[in-house]
């Protein structure tokens, strides 16, 4: 302060730089990494990935799905009828000055509510016209995504990153604005491979990442992935036998079943742009145990094509276990410190792009963090400067 004779930037000032600067920011986030890779400290080719929602700037009383605007309609309506008898019921009573303010005061609230609903009709029509059927009157490109509390959800980002697995440093982050992890996996597993210049890479992640074609781009680009398959069967919660009851005997091309008749192959054909092949026994009719398989006149297997990719994964997961515990020490240590840093309102700035810059300024920071505390302050510099 003395040196600079108390000359200091104001709040509009850091934010404009913030906001003028997110290309160069994202770049310096970027160069950063490499710098930790010169270091040796990105050696092991081995990361976490995982996805956690940051709140924007919209209000979630801004936001609107087709559910929330049937809801607002629907409590408006029934404000408007509750009114209007509340008028008939004055009208029935004999005339006083109190009577005609009650009067005068309930007729306002009905042409607001009637206004309001002209409103809603508009946006309507315009969420309608978005391709998720969704519109953020504060922030456009926000969403709102339900979180892992029950019932819960929040208006904003769905932040990707992965996590390198020996000294917690962000390899790569992505913001998107899409709910859901399921088709996240080979992008963000791609672009890690990228920047730490490997052919190979190992990732661990968690069930909400399963997706049958995400697992295979990563197979293809050399890229081992291991995380857990989510129950998505009524069966075992029914208490019958699941697919993983049935063994796959390659040699044959047959499963075995529990009671240990042969399921063999009956046709191919294709669903959702994926190759199934189909296999079931007209043994079951017979069978003593078909009430704990199934209600159907015959269990039916269904195989992907690449079937074989996704029992890899299986076995890996079950040679280590571990692995699950290793992946929730890594990624949800850095998510946890950023938000902690950032407060309760997250983002602070409006639209994808913008929201992005701001994001690699967090990532940035905690990166930086992170390797000072590993190395030094010191050497940290030296490095910079060499």
């Amino acid at each position: 302060m003395w040196l600079t004779g108390r000359l200091a930037p104001d709040h509009k000032t850091i934010a404009d730089f913030r906001k003028d600067n997110g290309r160069a920011i994202r770049q310096v986030c970027a160069r950063f990494v490499v710098l930790c890779r010169t270091m040796g400290l990105l050696g092991q080719a081995s990361v976490a990935i995982d996805g956690s929602k940051f709140k924007a700037v919209n209000n979630r009383d801004k936001n609107f799905t087709h559910a929330k605007m049937a809801r607002r309609l629907a409590q408006i309506e029934e404000s408007v009828v509750r009114y209007l008898q509340q008028l008939d019921s004055a009208d029935r009573q004999g005339p006083s000055e109190a009577l005609d303010t009650k009067t005068t005061r309930l007729k306002e609230k009905i042409a607001k509510l009637k206004e309001e609903m002209q409103r809603l009709h508009a946006l309507e029509a315009r969420m309608l016209a978005t391709a998720d059927q969704q519109i953020s009157l504060t922030d456009p490109d926000a969403r709102s995504m339900a979180t892992s509390g029950r019932g819960s959800g929040v208006v904003g980002y769905n932040v990707q990153t992965a996590v390198d697995t020996k000294h917690h440093l962000i390899v790569t982050h992505e913001v998107t604005n899409v709910g859901t992890d399921r088709s996240q996996l080979a992008s963000v597993a791609r672009q890690t491979q990228a920047t730490l210049e490997v052919t190979s890479l190992d990732v661990v992640a968690d069930r909400g990442y399963f997706s049958s074609e995400e697992i295979l781009a990563c197979e293809e680009a050399g890229i081992t992935v291991t995380l857990p398959k989510p129950m998505t069967s009524n069966s075992k919660a029914e208490g019958r036998f699941g697919k993983q009851d049935f063994r796959y005997l390659a040699e044959e091309d047959v499963y075995a079943c529990p009671a240990g008749e042969r399921l063999t192959y009956h046709f191919t054909n294709e669903e959702h742009g994926l190759v199934l092949r189909r296999y079931w026994t007209n043994a079951c009719q017979s069978c003593a145990i078909k009430h704990g398989c199934t209600t159907g006149k015959e269990r039916r297997i269904t195989r992907w094509e690449h079937e074989h990719i996704l029992e890899a994964v299986q076995r890996r997961l079950d040679q280590h276990p571990e692995k699950m515990r290793q992946r929730r020490e890594t990624v949800e240590h850095p998510f946890g410190t950023i938000k902690a840093r950032m407060g309760a309102t997250h983002f602070l700035m409006k639209t994808l792009p913008r929201v992005a810059a701001e994001m690699a300024l967090h990532v940035l920071a905690y990166n930086l963090t992170r390797v000072m505390n590993i190395m030094g302050v010191q050497p940290l510099m030296a490095a910079m400067k060499a």
